[in-house]
């Protein structure tokens, strides 16, 4: 028990002590000490303590040789205590004032890497991630023998995937609504965007199960156009997905829209005659 009582003591003494010394360091006029526990505290992890004597060793350092090492501390501390969307404004501010800095590299990858941090979830406005995969683009563009390219390019694969996967999700909503126009459209312009995607036949499968609602629920007048349109859908999906999961019921899809198409020129022939 007494063993006990030392030790809690001595941890509560060494608290009261570092924050001692801390509070000492903050009032302190020899700037240069200063910075050297801003490094110190950065590097053992203690953000919060080294963001505060970065903040302030910006506006004193304004102007000198050091002045875009402190900028650049002071956003990977801010980093550091995950406000991604303060820090990203922090690396784009010291890309701005040292566009010749030595840290502007890695600052142009940290404002790609701290959008990807705040990319929200699929079903979420996704603005953030459409800025992401431009700083990252952006990013190889500016450095293509980065060793980081390659990083760069699985995260911008991996924020694509979620824009598709967002346009699955909007098309999927006007589906279930019956809303077949609007998801013909949505899938449209994800399979565009993103021809690569991991979601691709997913994706395609949807295009053509809208296009076959859409057709055969369809009004007379526009009936042989959306029933041509879904069968050109059909040979699409088959000619590059011919072992799908889907196989048996597209090919439903096919006779139905060919017994309709053919039921339709009949009886445009009768019209005629």
């Amino acid at each position: 028990m007494k063993t006990r009582i030392f030790t809690i003591s001595f941890i509560v003494v060494l608290m009261v002590s570092a924050c001692g010394d801390y509070n000492k360091i903050l009032k302190s006029t020899d700037y240069e000490f200063k910075y050297k526990k801003a490094v110190e505290y950065y590097e053992e992890g203690e953000f919060v303590r080294a963001g505060t004597l970065f903040q302030e060793l910006v506006n004193i350092y304004r102007g000198t040789s050091k002045a875009d090492q402190i900028y650049y501390f002071y956003a990977k501390s801010t980093m550091g205590q995950k406000d991604y969307m303060m820090a990203t404004h922090y690396f784009r501010s010291l890309l701005k004032e040292f566009p010749g800095s030595e840290y502007a590299e890695e600052a142009q990858f940290m404002v790609g890497y701290c959008n990807y941090l705040l990319s929200p979830k699929p079903r979420l406005d996704q603005s953030v991630t459409k800025e992401a995969i431009e700083s990252l683009q952006l990013y190889i563009n500016l450095y293509p023998y980065s060793d980081r390219v390659d990083e760069a390019n699985r995260l911008i694969d991996e924020l694509r995937d979620k824009l598709v996967y967002k346009s699955y999700l909007n098309a999927r909503l006007y589906y279930d609504f019956d809303n077949y126009k609007a998801a013909v459209v949505a899938l449209e312009n994800g399979l565009r965007d993103y021809p690569d995607s991991k979601y691709r036949e997913e994706l395609m499968y949807m295009l053509l199960k809208s296009k076959y609602l859409l057709a055969v629920n369809s009004v007379q007048e526009k009936k042989t156009e959306r029933l041509s349109s879904a069968l050109d859908e059909y040979f699409s999906f088959v000619d590059e997905f011919p072992e799908s999961k889907h196989r048996k019921e597209v090919d439903r899809f096919y006779e139905t829209v060919a017994d309709l198409l053919n039921y339709n020129e009949q009886q445009q022939e009768t019209n005629i005659y």
